[in-house]
């Protein structure tokens, strides 16, 4: 959490602030737990609502989903700044996001990062900037992005998968750069926090190997299982930011939001009580070491799940994460899937306040994070109406 008295300093200065600026909204909740919302600027998916919108369009619609989240009683907001190797700032290393503008490259006219912190801290929010590290582009063509983009200028960095482009987590090269254009950012700005999503190695698809066997030739010395080296691969991205983070920014914190399960139990005795994808060998994210090493501040994982899912059954996969961050230091929130609600396996209104509850029940539980923002005011907006009653009222 943002190291402003745990929320409580900021959030009175906060109040001052906007009654001298005439704001309408409240101050969020001074509290010790997270509660935090996630707003995706992938495919337009929550801001900005479609690309080409003005600059004071795109304003507007943020600070609407900022008053939203007060009402919600939420306390920080992690806003993707990063979606596809691009930018939400003016960054040297790389091109403005099209998400922004509908044109890489093409100046939104304002300076989007200071904005959306400056706004949130007015509210009392935490900001914490979401970058993703290795995905280029949501098409395979290397040709739908600017001349200069890094991933055409050093086209050795990176491979097509599924569809998509992203950077070889195995370069190091590709490693450093995807690092130094997130710590462009991380230096410039107060971010209250660091935070990555569950993209290091894509997810796997159905008959199409990861095409890194040159890469694993070329930097894989010292491995016997190209497995094993992924995994190390992705550590090193972990370990390196969090030093570089702190380093930065003492009092900000580094997290990551992983795929909730990381090993089940019939592939290691460690492993939880699920029989789901492994990010382990999946993704080759390695989230209980990260716990276990210190080289995160918290873990956010995605438990996307319900009471009684066959699979990985809510009440199972939350008390292995409490177990896991237990004398650690590391924190644990909860990332709560608020886009399924109402969906086919997920009709029981009360499904997300009943998640709080049993959290509650959970030593190792410092608060939860809801994906995703314009959820809050569709789909789940009265169930998060019954969680904003049931826990976050005074």
């Amino acid at each position: 959490m943002r190291k402003l008295g745990v929320l409580g300093t900021a959030m009175g200065v906060a109040a001052v602030l906007l009654g001298l600026m005439g704001t309408t909204g409240v101050a969020a909740p001074s509290s010790t737990e997270m509660r935090g919302v996630w707003i995706a600027s992938v495919a337009n998916t929550d801001w900005p609502s479609r690309q080409g919108l003005s600059a004071e369009q795109q304003r507007s619609e943020y600070r609407a989903m900022l008053d939203q989240a007060v009402a919600n009683r939420m306390n920080a907001v992690f806003v993707q700044v990063r979606p596809t190797a691009d930018a939400f700032w003016p960054s040297a290393m790389e091109p403005w996001s099209h998400w922004l503008t509908g044109q890489q490259g093409r100046d939104p006219g304002y300076d989007p990062m200071r904005f959306l912190i400056d706004e949130a801290h007015q509210r009392g929010l935490e900001f914490h900037a979401w970058f993703n590290p290795y995905r280029v582009s949501m098409t395979d063509d290397p040709n739908s992005l600017v001349p200069s983009h890094p991933a055409r200028v050093h086209p050795e960095w990176t491979f097509a998968y599924d569809g998509k482009l992203y950077y070889d987590p195995g370069v190091p090269q590709a490693r450093e750069f995807s690092t130094a254009a997130i710590m462009d950012a991380v230096s410039r700005y107060d971010v209250d926090g660091v935070h990555l999503d569950d993209y290091f190695y894509p997810y796997p698809a159905d008959g199409q190997p990861i095409p890194d066997e040159r890469t694993f030739a070329a930097h894989g010395k010292g491995f016997d299982n190209i497995d094993d080296w992924r995994r190390d691969n992705v550590n090193d991205l972990i370990s390196g930011l969090h030093e570089k983070v702190h380093a930065a920014r003492p009092d900000a914190d580094f997290g990551v939001s992983p795929f909730g399960i990381w090993r089940n139990s019939s592939s290691d005795p460690a492993g939880s009580d699920t029989k789901g994808m492994e990010s382990y060998s999946s993704i080759f994210a390695d989230t209980r070491r990260w716990v276990r090493e210190g080289w995160v501040d918290y873990i956010a994982p995605q438990v996307y799940w319900q009471f009684g899912h066959p699979a990985a059954d809510y009440a199972a996969v939350v008390p292995w994460w409490s177990q896991t961050v237990a004398g650690t230091g590391v924190k644990l929130y909860i990332g709560q899937a608020a886009y399924k609600v109402g969906q086919p396996n997920w009709t029981d209104p009360a499904e997300l306040t009943r998640h709080l509850a049993f959290n509650a029940g959970q030593p190792g539980v410092a608060g939860d994070l809801y994906f995703s923002a314009k959820s809050l005011t569709t789909v789940a907006k009265d169930a998060m109406a019954r969680v904003v009653q049931d826990h976050y009222t005074p």
